[in-house]
């Protein structure tokens, strides 16, 4: 079988990797302790075996507080999670509100083409407008805040007033379904929430009021005691509701604030910030706190290293409010950045005009997804015909696997002069594990190295450390950092669900899910997918993402694909690989493409990861956020009726696949699987 890394080559080097944010802050730690740390690999190293460094990290990052830690790091009441900073007292919303002038904080844009702005000065004064409100209103330390906003000044405005008095703020898109926004807003019985009552998606105008009558009802018996209703998101305008008890319009809200001035609870470094939830595509989504230390932290830190984020930078990150990466994006507040916030379909009116609106924006740092890049690609554009993208510094790709082929064409097509990072985290954390080092070269495939402060190894299933094999296995952290999870929302107090989630797979050791493998060479590393959703035909073990990677070539005919395992219990010995395609309009699926395809995962793999059978469907599942539902198709196919959550973005999609569980009236019907649609 081939390598991993057959198509590793060198893309891109920094030809001044020592004025990048890392190597200015290496030398400071060198300076600090007497140390002759030569290079990243050897800061890495003393990042994750020293504690101090995250000592270090604080001065660095310029964290405010109004009393300092008493030490780096002590035991916690749940067992594997240490509590970070102890005796420090600060301000998650006062880190990010530092800055007080008329340089512009935020530029707001969507599918109208209309685009707001809004200054630091302005930014702050309706933060402190809305927290007044907010107290005036019996908001207090711990009371959770709920919205279902749109990516807009407003959101960012209710994160940081929620922030600044010591709340604990949670957030949906708007597109997320009924049930699960009850889902996740019942276990947590918010005080407030905050709803938007008139959207635009795709050109279509769409009125919120039905959903928001469910909701509210929903949680009139979970803790609710203030819903607050947003104006139109596409007029300005107030939109009427009736019969919804205890509800006020935005407007009515904020005239309740006395105007008292901007007050920043000082709070101990652990203190819950955000709620984020789990998927939920299998099961009720988990809860998961995250503290505002350890979200400002590994932010900061994160943002500052792996994308060299300056001042004088502007961040475009497309997410939607209910990704953690919204959460992570907020954050570049506190490095004084401008912020650049997109509502609405990329591909409504045009996906050139999104691409111009990027450009026309500004954007030094953009962070998309590899499923919007290969939209791009399989569209055949050239997005140097459509804007300059003069001042692209770093293109940051997360949220799925990207593969070989897609690093090479992105960074051609978008001028070549930028720094592309690739980088995988996840919500439980927060933070990256993984991901860019702007001093290092970047090579064909590969995620540069992991993140600093992150003890990240490969395990194979016995628990033993693989990487420098070059074999694939579980992506594992060794060793706590700033942003583990204070706790699951509603767990027991030793964090019984919590520990079972991250902790029991390998005793004592934090498991993310991921399948993970190193280039022993360059240190690199691919994430090959999720280690639940591995497939193991005839005991071979190997991640989708090497599917998806030969499938590349064919990106301008299929549209999507997703590719499971299938064992059924009690009646399949051994597991079989299905692929499922999404046909672009107007291409056909055939016989020739299929033995094409066939014949290319047995080149540039091996003969045991060609599937089983190739099937065509009408349509791929994915999250809200677009990341494909691997295990829930599996799941379906080797004979679950499981029944689809409300975070499932297209939930009809899944029907599709129940008949795949019984294959062989399928494969009788297609004729060995050529062709199988409803």
């Amino acid at each position: 079988m081939s390598s991993y890394f057959d198509s590793s080559h060198l893309l891109r080097e920094n030809p001044q990797p020592q004025f990048t944010n890392i190597e200015i802050f290496r030398r400071a730690v060198n300076r600090k302790h007497g140390l002759n740390l030569k290079d990243f690999h050897e800061f890495h190293k003393y990042s994750i075996e020293n504690y101090s460094f995250w000592e270090d990290a604080w001065q660095h990052l310029r964290i405010l507080y109004s009393v300092p830690p008493q030490s780096v790091i002590t035991e916690g009441s749940i067992p594997n999670v240490p509590i970070w900073f102890p005796g420090a007292r600060l301000n998650y919303a006062e880190n990010l509100l530092w800055r007080n002038d008329d340089s512009i904080a935020c530029t707001a844009g969507g599918e109208t083409g209309k685009v707001i702005e809004c200054s630091f000065r302005e930014l702050r004064l309706r933060v402190q407008k809305m927290a007044s409100a907010m107290r005036a209103n019996g908001s207090q330390i711990g009371d959770r805040v709920a919205a279902v906003v749109t990516n807009s000044i407003e959101a960012v405005v209710l994160a940081l007033a929620t922030a600044s008095i010591g709340g604990i703020y949670s957030s949906t898109a708007t597109d997320m379904g009924t049930q699960g926004i009850l889902d996740r807003y019942r276990q947590i019985r918010p005080k407030f929430v905050f709803l938007e009552t008139e959207v635009m998606y795709a050109g279509k105008t769409v009125d919120l009021r039905e959903k928001i009558s469910a909701v509210v009802k929903g949680l009139h018996e979970h803790g609710l005691k203030y819903t607050v209703l947003l104006p139109s998101a596409i007029s300005g305008k107030e939109i009427k509701t009736d019969g919804l008890p205890d509800t006020v319009n935005l407007s009515k809200f904020l005239a309740t604030g006395t105007g008292s001035d901007l007050v920043f609870e000082q709070l101990p470094f652990n203190h819950p910030l955000y709620i984020l939830y789990s998927s939920g595509t299998s099961g009720p989504p988990k809860c998961i706190v995250h503290s505002a230390g350890g979200v400002l932290m590994q932010t900061l830190k994160d943002q500052r290293m792996m994308f060299d984020m300056k001042d004088s930078d502007t961040l475009f990150q497309f997410t939607t409010t209910g990704w953690m990466m919204w959460n992570f994006m907020v954050s570049s507040l506190a490095s004084g950045c401008r912020m650049v916030l997109y509502d609405g379909s990329p591909f409504h009116p045009t996906l050139e005009a999104y691409l111009k609106f990027i450009s026309d924006a500004g954007v030094t740092l953009w962070g998309t997804s590899p499923r919007f890049l290969a939209e791009v690609k399989g569209r055949k554009l050239s997005p140097l015909k459509i804007g300059s993208f003069e001042g692209l510094r770093t293109l940051a790709v997360t949220g799925a696997v990207v593969t070989p082929p897609m690093f090479k064409w992105t960074q051609e097509a978008f001028g070549g002069k930028f720094q592309f990072v690739s980088t995988s985290g996840g919500t439980d954390v927060c933070c990256a594990f993984v991901g860019g080092v702007p001093s290092l070269p970047v090579y064909v495939g590969e995620i540069q190295h992991k993140a600093l402060g992150m003890a990240v190894e490969v395990f194979d299933e016995d628990g033993k450390n693989i990487e420098h094999t070059g074999q694939a296995g579980e992506l594992v952290c060794t060793r706590p950092h700033p942003s583990l999870p204070v706790m699951f929302w509603g767990d027991t107090p030793d964090g019984k669900k919590f520990r079972d989630t991250y902790f029991n797979f390998y005793p004592g050791v934090w498991r993310q899910g991921d399948f993970m493998v190193v280039n022993p060479k360059t240190k690199g590393i691919m994430i090959l997918g999720r280690s639940d959703g591995v497939l193991n035909p005839n005991g071979v073990r190997f991640g989708s993402g090497e599917i998806y990677t030969v499938l590349e070539k064919f990106n301008t005919v299929i549209e999507d694909c997703i590719c499971v395992g299938q064992r059924r219990p009690n009646i399949d010995e051994h597991e079989r690989v299905l692929l499922f395609l999404k046909m672009r309009a107007e291409n056909k699926y055939t016989a020739s493409l299929e033995k094409e395809i066939r014949s290319s995962i047995r080149t540039a793999l091996s003969a045991r990861h060609v599937p089983a059978y190739i099937f065509e469907v009408e349509d791929i599942p994915v999250t809200i956020n677009g990341k494909k539902i691997e295990i829930a198709v599996k799941q379906i196919v080797s004979g679950s009726t499981l029944k689809p959550s409300g975070t499932v973005a297209n939930p009809d999609s899944l029907k599709l696949y129940y008949k795949y569980k019984n294959i062989e009236e399928i494969v009788e019907v297609g004729k060995a699987g050529v062709k199988s649609k409803l």
